[in-house]
């Protein structure tokens, strides 16, 4: 018994002391921390308030992208998502709950502004154990229009997280120029918007601005304490961009682009409109593109949706090139309009140049027709007047195989091809070296002015809304590959591509304007053979052209690859049905004044009926008409318009004899003038296209009657030659010119022929 009591004592000694200790040890930590105010080496008082601290991000505003008159082009949006409280022990006893408290009459609300029915709002209402609920996709993306009609029914809970968005208010609108950006979730949960492409991309360090912050003091529930401090720290919005694209000239761009497309559905197609004076460029497009507001078009699988064309993309340019070799040897000091050569074949060491008739030509003509017709050799011969190494350094002049430094990512340099003699001949006429559409535009800017040539650039000023600073881009000449006498006389012969009688660029008339331009239809390399692929579709159609041409305000470049043609069209006419529409319209909507146009004379047309062949041809000539005979008689029997008639002069008159009647040679004649000849024989003609003639199918001189059936393409009078090539199995050239390929001369299937 005593050795048990003993043990009860010993053991409550050994309680007392631990609780004793236990107290000392409480009380002195206490006593610690009451007189020290500190906890682990950090103040109480810091502690305490951080208990109560809330925090709040203020967003920043990514910078807006405007046109060149502040109209918007991408801008900062928001959108909302709902959610709800629905645990009651956020209520504490208040008067104001932060909770649901009426869970009938919310779903009953909410079903009227976002599409979930009331039955399914409310289950998600009753979820069991949560503390708070969303509604899915019906809850997401909600406009400031619907969140505020959702706050004013002043229903207690309901919340909204703000997640920013990006507007693109024009849809399609130079898309892989100007980009997109998209939301990207931060590591601490927030989202920024982040530009994926383009501008949105290249600029998005410029366009995002720094997150504030807003701190406040809360009670234990959560509410802001009366006359609680408020640390503030403002958030900086990011600068706004202002482009050079104009609005009105880009969206004349992309609805013909888009017209166009739906026509011909090319592989891919670009172009370009740019103000020579100063290199801005004002309307950029290409197609595939896509519509940047919902991705609607951008998809992995459409070849070069990914790229900016008209920057990243290098090509063989086609006869377009011609305008800088003609340019050099005008300012060389080799080129005389008014010279002859022999058209049809040239000779470099074994391999044979032809002109795109199939080398037949068109005999001793003047280099000013052989521009007209782009004859590959007139090019070459002007090639051999100046010298290769001349020429080679005017391609480096104008900036070729060199980048712009336009200041777009992924920018392409091309590549002059110029190690054998025939790399240097089809050079002159754009096959086999490749150049980007920057690099062209830029070096017209030289031709369309003063000589000077001209950095094309998009980003016309950067401003930062928070110090109202602007950086502003200016001109930057570039160099002065020609003089401002050679740009002059440069832009006078390209007149006649498109205003003279055998000019290949006659669908590019525009009516009250001048236009200065040169086609192109230039050869694709097939990447699995290594030679040129074949075929009427397998071209690049391309025209750039300035306009007006004595002083051009304009410059525009399109070129259309692959288009799928259908019976009566041609890529010339595709390529036409962009660039008049644009440039046309764009002249006028700059307020530029459309020329006087020149007042062609009416003249009597002579009665010849009964006259001899020859005496008839003289008396229409003196006219100053143009006789065309049609049969092979030795006298005129009729004639297509009488005596007395007032026709413009230069017009053509037909003349019929008293034998068979035959079928005169009509290429590049208009379809008014073609059915002068139905008319007048009786025969009738089937026309498919538009514009000028490009093919007959009875050939001329043949004999025709009543019975025969005259078929007639029109359509641009470059195609012409594309047709010639591609239905002559004893040619491999491309349309507008030719060269006959020997392998061993170390060049290769590459290195064919340029096209008009």
């Amino acid at each position: 018994m005593k050795r048990r009591i003993g043990n009860m004592r010993r053991g409550a000694l050994v309680l007392f002391i631990f609780f004793a200790a236990l107290f000392l040890i409480v009380t002195g930590r206490f006593l610690y921390l009451e007189i020290t105010g500190m906890a682990n080496g950090q103040p109480l008082a810091a502690e305490a308030a951080q208990q109560h601290q809330k925090s709040q991000v203020i967003e920043a505003n990514r910078g807006s992208i405007l046109d060149r008159n502040g109209d918007v082009i991408a801008e900062d949006t928001a959108t909302y998502t709902l959610a709800a409280v629905v645990s009651n022990k956020t209520a504490n006893g208040t008067d104001n709950p932060m909770y649901v408290k009426d869970k009938e009459k919310t779903a009953k609300v909410l079903a009227k502004y976002i599409p979930m029915s009331e039955e399914d709002i409310l289950k998600r209402l009753n979820t069991k154990d949560a503390y708070q609920v969303e509604f899915g996709k019906a809850g997401k993306n909600l406009s400031s229009e619907t969140k505020e009609k959702i706050e004013a029914e002043n229903l207690p809970g309901l919340t909204f997280t703000r997640t920013p968005q990006r507007f693109y208010p024009n849809g399609t609108f130079s898309s892989q120029l100007i980009g997109f950006a998209q939301q990207q979730e931060n590591k601490d949960g927030s989202t920024t918007l982040e530009g994926k492409m383009g501008i949105e991309q290249s600029y998005n360090d410029v366009l995002n601005g720094k997150n504030g912050k807003v701190t406040y003091s809360t009670d234990s529930s959560g509410y802001i304490l009366p006359n609680a401090d408020k640390n503030v720290k403002e958030a900086e919005d990011g600068s706004d961009i202002q482009l050079t694209i104009d609005k009105k000239i880009q969206t004349f761009l992309e609805d013909t682009m888009s017209t166009v497309q739906e026509t011909y559905n090319p592989k891919n197609m670009m172009a370009v409109v740019m103000n020579p004076k100063t290199g801005e460029i004002l309307a950029m497009s290409q197609r595939p593109s896509f519509n940047p507001e919902d991705r609607s078009g951008l998809d992995s699988s459409s070849d070069g949706i990914w790229q900016d064309l008209p920057v990243e993309y290098a090509y063989e340019p086609g006869s377009v090139m011609k305008i800088f070799t003609l340019a050099s040897a005008i300012d060389s000091g080799v080129y005389d309009p008014n010279a002859y050569y022999q058209s049809g074949t040239y000779k470099v060491g074994d391999i044979t140049i032809h002109d795109h008739n199939n080398g037949v030509g068109w005999g001793n003509i003047t280099y000013r027709e052989g521009v007209e017709r782009s004859s590959n050799v007139a090019f070459a011969n002007l090639l051999d007047k100046m010298g290769t190494d001349t020429f080679y350094s005017y391609l480096t002049k104008f900036g070729f195989g060199q980048k712009t430094g336009i200041n777009l990512p992924n920018e392409a340099t091309g590549q002059i091809l110029y190690n054998y003699p025939v790399e240097k001949v089809t050079t002159a006429f754009g096959q086999g070296t490749t150049v980007t559409m920057m690099q062209m535009i830029q070096g017209a800017s030289a031709i369309a002015s003063d000589g000077k040539m001209k950095q094309p650039y998009v980003v016309s000023s950067v401003t930062d809304p928070n110090t109202g600073k602007s950086d502003t881009t200016k001109t930057t000449v570039t160099g002065q590959p020609i003089s401002a006498e050679t740009a002059k006389k440069t832009r006078e012969e390209l007149t006649y591509v498109v205003n003279g009688e055998n000019g290949t660029g006659k669908l590019y008339q525009i009516p009250g304007y001048t236009v200065a331009g040169k086609t192109g239809t230039s050869q694709i390399p097939d990447p699995t053979t290594g030679k040129y692929m074949t075929g009427d579709d397998n071209y690049i159609f391309s025209f750039m052209g300035m306009a007006p041409a004595d002083d051009p305000e304009l410059v525009m470049y399109v070129t259309i690859q692959q288009p799928q043609l259908k019976t009566g069209q041609t890529g010339g006419q595709a390529v036409a049905d962009v660039f008049n529409p644009v440039m046309k319209n764009s002249l006028q909507y700059m307020n530029i004044e459309p020329a006087d146009q020149a007042k062609l004379n009416s003249v009597s047309v002579p009665d010849v009926t009964s006259k001899s062949v020859d005496d008839a041809k003289k008396a229409i000539s003196d006219a100053g008409l143009e006789p065309v005979i049609v049969g092979n008689g030795q006298k005129i029997v009729q004639q297509s318009s009488a005596s007395g008639d007032k026709v413009l002069q230069g017009g053509k008159v037909i003349l019929m004899t008293d034998g068979d009647m035959t079928m005169p040679d009509m290429t590049s004649w208009s379809k008014d003038d073609a059915l002068k000849v139905s008319e007048i024989t009786g025969v009738p003609f089937t026309f498919s296209g538009s514009g000028y003639v490009t093919k007959q199918n009875i050939s001329a001189g043949s004999v025709i009657n009543e019975a025969s059936k005259v078929e007639i393409t029109l359509g641009n009078p470059a195609d012409i030659s594309t047709y010639n090539q591609n239905h002559d199995t004893s040619s491999t050239d491309s349309s507008d010119s030719g060269t006959d390929i020997n392998e061993n001369a170390g060049v290769g299937d590459l290195l064919t022929t340029g096209g008009g």
